[in-house]
């Protein structure tokens, strides 16, 4: 029986290789930036670890689906995006931000109107809920630093960037669920 090799031994020289077969080093901001994808959908999976509603559940699931596919695009250096795996993927389309609005709408519709910053914490699943959103900044910076020398899809920009909302606004929700008072950010006068 032919097992898969977990190995390959062919990064040992710091490269690695893209959808394309093209290798690059592992500090290429286009590797930063998949790998930071990745790094966010294990923070989304990790909110899933906890006591949360159906609805929210489904989500993070379909997120972290979306994350996958994103990171697959992120990891193809063809701007047409032809590469085998990347081929037999449905792209990330208007309808996954329109979604992620559709959620962030009907969540906001349920808390208390926000004018001022939130100190996160007050519960182990907000907190991590707010390292999911504090990694999805980091991805868009590193996207966007990607796309000013090689070309990123504009909606992979706009999705992350949308995602990032939503994960404000679920750290919110989850703190209304979980019965945690938000702690108000004033700056303080001198």
């Amino acid at each position: 029986m032919n097992r898969f090799k977990l190995y390959t031994k062919t990064g040992d020289d710091g490269t690695t290789g893209l959808l394309s077969g093209k290798r690059v080093s592992k500090h290429h901001v286009r590797i930063k930036a998949y790998g930071t994808v990745d790094e966010l959908n294990t923070w989304v999976g990790m909110v899933r670890n906890f006591e949360i509603d159906k609805n929210t559940e489904n989500t993070l699931i379909k997120i972290q689906t979306e994350l996958m596919i994103v990171a697959a695009q992120l990891a193809d250096d063809n701007i047409s995006n032809t590469s085998r795996l990347v081929n037999t993927l449905q792209p990330i389309t208007q309808s996954n931000i329109k979604y992620l609005e559709g959620q962030i709408d009907l969540i906001n519709g349920e808390l208390p109107e926000l004018k001022n910053f939130v100190i996160p914490g007050g519960h182990i699943i907000v907190s991590y809920s707010h390292l999911a959103r504090c990694t999805c900044r980091r991805a868009e910076r590193l996207i966007t630093e990607l796309n000013q020398i090689e070309s990123v899809p504009e909606i992979i920009i706009a999705y992350i960037n949308r995602l990032s909302d939503f994960l404000f606004i679920l750290a919110r929700k989850l703190s209304k669920d979980h019965e945690v008072k938000e702690i108000i950010w004033r700056a303080q006068k001198k």
